[in-house]
């Protein structure tokens, strides 16, 4: 159990975990973050973020924000969620301090909107209370997955668009699969629509997949979608 550390702690150790996994050394790192408009984070500010302490007996722990730990993601070659979420490293990490450390994966999908969590000290578990309603009238779940809806969007967005990015090319090929494209077209165009119903912003589609929405009628605001050239 690490239950000493904090989120914090778990950002320096992993920054030092993978700038050691590259066999990078601190000035290696600091003119990593300077080419990435971070000059600011030099060696002396990496050694204070990996070696500092967050308990008080030490040299204090510089924190990581928000837009540093973006750049020591790229900088370390990482994705910066796995900077915080120390996935296949650690057996458990902090959360909130009204709770006890969670498993990895559980506090990933908690942060990426794939589980729902809410806090229980008796099993240790993430269990969704459905009587934790909001000022608002929702439940607190509820609300969770309004704002977590999202995350499944997106995802499913791209793989419809490259069905209907592939269906388009065989059709070009063969007239017979162009009721393939078609219904690859349709299955878009409900994704589309869905992003536009929750008011989410959708992603530039390919100029000839965009086309083909609109001349088939198949948008509910067609003028909402945004072409861009196939690259």
């Amino acid at each position: 159990m690490h239950s000493h550390q904090t989120a914090g702690d778990i950002i320096a150790t992993q920054i030092r975990r993978h700038r050691e996994r590259l066999g990078m050394n601190r000035h290696d790192l600091a003119a990593a973050c300077a080419r990435l408009g971070r000059p600011d984070l030099s060696y002396a500010v990496i050694v204070t973020i990996e070696t500092g302490r967050s308990d008080g007996n030490a040299k204090k722990r510089r924190q990581v924000t928000a837009e540093e730990l973006l750049v020591f993601g790229l900088a370390l070659a990482t994705p910066p969620l796995l900077l915080m979420v120390p996935l296949g490293s650690e057996q458990t990490m902090p959360t909130v301090p009204g709770a006890d450390p969670r498993d990895p994966y559980t506090v990933w999908q908690w942060m990426t909107g794939e589980a729902t969590p809410t806090l229980d000290k008796v099993s240790g578990r993430y269990v969704t209370d459905s009587r934790w309603a909001l000022s608002n009238g929702q439940t607190w779940p509820a609300a969770w997955a309004t704002a977590a809806y999202p995350v499944s969007l997106y995802p499913e967005l791209a793989r419809r668009r490259e069905r209907a990015h592939k269906a388009r090319l065989r059709a070009a090929l063969d007239p017979s699969a162009q009721t393939e494209y078609i219904d690859r077209l349709d299955e878009l165009a409900q994704i589309v629509n869905d992003m536009h119903r929750a008011s989410l912003t959708v992603p530039e589609l390919p100029t000839e997949l965009s086309e083909d929405l609109k001349r088939l009628d198949l948008l509910d605001n067609p003028d909402q979608t945004n072409p861009r050239g196939i690259e």
